[in-house]
């Protein structure tokens, strides 16, 4: 595929490569959610860890896991490249979540460090060889992303949706092991469908795109990326509430009878419906020479983040501080944060491939998940508050958080603005 000549018709569609990508991610996505929706309660319920322990253990998986992409990502540079990083961390994740479905408690600790350190040379790759499939045809690369996105949430959806059942019927081991196989099916998708990936993909030498590059420029976008990077670990704190504060609150605060992890099927759900009405939204906006700049998108994502919070907060107001409310309370704050989740985070995928260094692009990927990384640790730091404040302020907290992050952005926002639209994002 990749030494097909381009012509303007294969150059205005997506390659047959990203439907490779999204049902490998839908699967691994699935391994994975599965396991985020399970892992709370498991530690709960069966480990009977304390409440404070199994935010410490949550946050610690949290940040290994989206940590350790900066490894994988500098080694699939140097060495591994992109699509042999992304099978060995395919083949670890499968063996963690064996280890996890088979081992119980006394194999805990281990299954979850292998599962990270798969994560690690898994996530930021496949993400990079998306890009990769776009140096031809660069207008369609966002919505590339926004279609990757959907791959990524389709398995987010479904994940607790299955565990739930699973769990009730079979037990704990039965939902485990449908995330090990999973990952035997996102294997065999990316593996069948290597044929339909770019040659790029396979090679660590991008001394040819990037000598070109003045040692300024890529300067530059290091740093304009670093700072969109820091900026929104607040929004990974407050998102990975949905496997953590959120859980305990439809577990404990929610007049329902539904599973708690089943809730986290909403959040992905609302990605998936609204994806499409916000790229057509873009899209007109775009042949009006008014669409938002993707500094601006990123700090919409950060208020409408704040306010998903404040609806949480009201909620506590309203009787879940010390009862049960309705749980139109919390599927309308996962639907809100999924609208702002879709205007910062893939997003920011598009952005790191569009704007890092051609030689250190690996890099600059597994550093946007370094940045999740930090969020998802300080998820569990935060949420050891959980019990030590009322619900309401805890939710007030983590929105004053948000509020915090896109004001810092707004003040960054022209200076960035300026060094993207040189990298052309």
């Amino acid at each position: 595929m990749t030494n097909q000549p381009i012509t303007p018709s294969t150059s205005a569609k997506h390659p047959a490569g990203l439907y490779v990508l999204f049902f490998t991610e839908l699967w691994e996505r699935y391994s994975f959610y599965a396991l985020v929706a399970l892992l709370v309660l498991y530690m709960d319920e069966y480990l009977l860890f304390p409440k404070a322990k199994s935010a410490q253990v949550w946050g610690a998986f949290m940040g290994a896991v989206y940590f350790l992409p900066l490894l994988g990502g500098f080694l699939a540079d140097r060495w591994l490249g992109f699509y042999r990083a992304v099978i060995i961390g395919a083949v670890l994740m499968a063996i963690g979540q064996f280890v996890l479905a088979t081992g119980g408690g006394s194999t805990f600790f281990l299954a979850l460090a292998v599962i990270a350190c798969g994560t690690g040379m898994l996530k930021p790759n496949v993400s990079n060889i998306v890009g990769s499939l776009y140096t031809d045809r660069p207008q369609l690369r966002d919505a590339a992303f926004n279609i990757f996105y959907m791959g990524i949430n389709t398995g987010a959806f479904i994940a607790p949706l299955v565990v739930a059942w699973l769990r009730k019927d079979y037990g704990w081991n039965a939902a485990f092991m449908s995330s090990a196989v999973a990952m035997i099916l996102a294997i065999a998708v990316f593996t069948f469908g290597k044929r339909y990936l770019p040659a790029s993909a396979q090679k660590t030498d991008a001394a040819a795109e990037a000598a070109n590059e003045p040692t300024s420029d890529a300067f530059m976008r290091v740093v304009a990326l670093l700072v969109v990077f820091v900026i929104v670990i607040a929004f990974w704190v407050a998102f990975y509430q949905n496997g953590l504060t959120l859980t305990f609150w439809a577990k404990n605060n929610t007049a329902t009878s539904i599973a708690p992890e089943t809730f986290q099927s909403v959040n992905p759900l609302g990605i998936i419906l609204f994806s499409p009405l916000l790229v057509m939204l873009w899209s007109a906006l775009r042949r009006r020479g008014s669409e938002p700049s993707t500094v601006s998108k990123i700090i919409l994502g950060m208020l409408l983040t704040a306010a998903t919070f404040g609806i949480m907060a009201v909620a506590g107001l309203a009787g879940g501080d010390t009862g049960r409310v309705s749980a139109g309370w919390l599927v309308s704050a996962y639907l809100v944060i999924a609208l702002g989740e879709i205007c910062l985070s893939p997003m920011g995928l598009s952005l790191v491939t569009k704007v890092a260094p051609p030689r250190h692009r690996g890099t600059m990927m597994g550093a946007w998940f370094v940045a999740t990384a930090a969020g998802g640790y300080l998820s569990g730091f935060v949420g050891q508050y959980w019990e030590q404040m009322s619900h309401s302020r805890f939710f007030i907290l983590v929105a004053a958080l948000c509020l915090v992050a896109a004001a810092l952005t707004a003040l960054a926002k022209a200076r960035l603005d300026k060094v993207f639209a040189r990298a052309g994002a």
